[in-house]
């Protein structure tokens, strides 16, 4: 027998829109005026922090002879600048060394601070809150308040225009806010976990390497990110533990640019994009594990 051709009925729904890949597409939703006007402050206040370094930018790409003019774009960008003040001073050293330093500091600071967050954290010994005081009270201390005993001292070693001096200095001073965040990461996170992957054959150095140290990697994270940030920024102990230009951060470097009589400004600026460059990168990286270090914890 044929079959019969059933008719459709009346007011059965049509299947929804779809993509290539046979996925339904969603309905757009309606802007909120609401909606519209925080977005529109978000890029006013966005782009009232951006227009300055649009203006490092432009000023590196200025001429010398344009340095002076008040037109806000120059008449043709001399892209050279870049070049120059790469060729024509020790900035390429200076980058060398802050790398170094940043990486190294940043580096000392986890295998420190790591295992004695964990300890102060698993750990209910006696004087474990003066400890903990005693490491806050450390980051009110400045390096300038202490910089004439740290030449002295190292002096004696002979240790001055060493990568590795700044290394210790730059550590030694972000050390304590690295156990101190750490810390709280690590009471944070049940210690039934560790029990259980103890229970299971792990050590305590598995249990911490395997279960506790990745759930508490918003931390690490937070951690790493201000350290570096600290040691890449630092000045004043590269200023006066290093003499010679070439051991010389980053931050010391750029400020030879600056004369008793004149300024170089487009070579400053040059200099300066150039410096903001590796931590624009590193921040392009781990942003997300920034923000979820910084905001963990806030909602239970």
């Amino acid at each position: 027998m044929a079959q019969q051709t059933i008719p459709a009925a009346v007011g059965t729904p049509r299947s929804a829109p779809a993509d290539r890949s046979g996925r339904p597409l969603r309905p757009r939703r309606a802007l909120r005026p609401r909606t519209a006007v925080v977005a529109a402050v978000a890029w006013l206040v966005a782009a009232v922090f951006l227009l300055p370094y649009l203006q490092m930018v432009i000023t590196a790409l200025r001429p010398a002879s344009e340095l002076r003019d008040a037109t806000y774009l120059p008449d043709h960008f001399a892209w050279s600048n870049f070049v120059d003040v790469w060729r024509e001073s020790n900035l390429g050293s200076n980058l060398r060394v802050t790398l170094l330093v940043a990486g190294g500091s940043t580096l000392l600071v986890l295998l420190v601070a790591i295992p004695a967050a964990y300890y102060t954290a698993r750990v209910k010994y006696r004087g474990r809150k003066v400890f903990l005081l005693l490491v806050l009270v450390t980051q009110m201390f400045q390096p300038t308040s202490l910089l004439v005993g740290l030449y002295r001292e190292f002096y004696q070693l002979g240790m001055l225009n060493s990568v590795w001096t700044l290394v210790l200095c730059n550590a030694a001073f972000n050390l304590a806010f690295a156990i101190w965040i750490l810390t709280a990461y690590f009471s944070a996170i049940p210690v039934q976990l560790e029990e259980a992957a103890m229970i299971d054959g792990l050590g305590r150095g598995g249990a911490l390497l395997r279960v506790t140290l990745p759930l508490a990697m918003p931390g690490v994270v937070t951690a790493v990110i201000f350290t570096f940030i600290a040691a890449w920024n630092e000045f004043v102990m590269g200023l006066t533990l290093s003499t010679v230009p070439e051991s010389q951060p980053l931050t010391v470097g750029i400020n030879g640019f600056i004369g008793n009589y004149t300024v170089q400004w487009n070579y400053l600026f040059a200099a300066s994009v150039i410096a903001i460059v590796p931590v624009v990168v590193l921040f392009a990286f781990i942003e997300r594990h920034v923000v979820s270090g910084l905001t963990a914890g806030s909602v239970k």
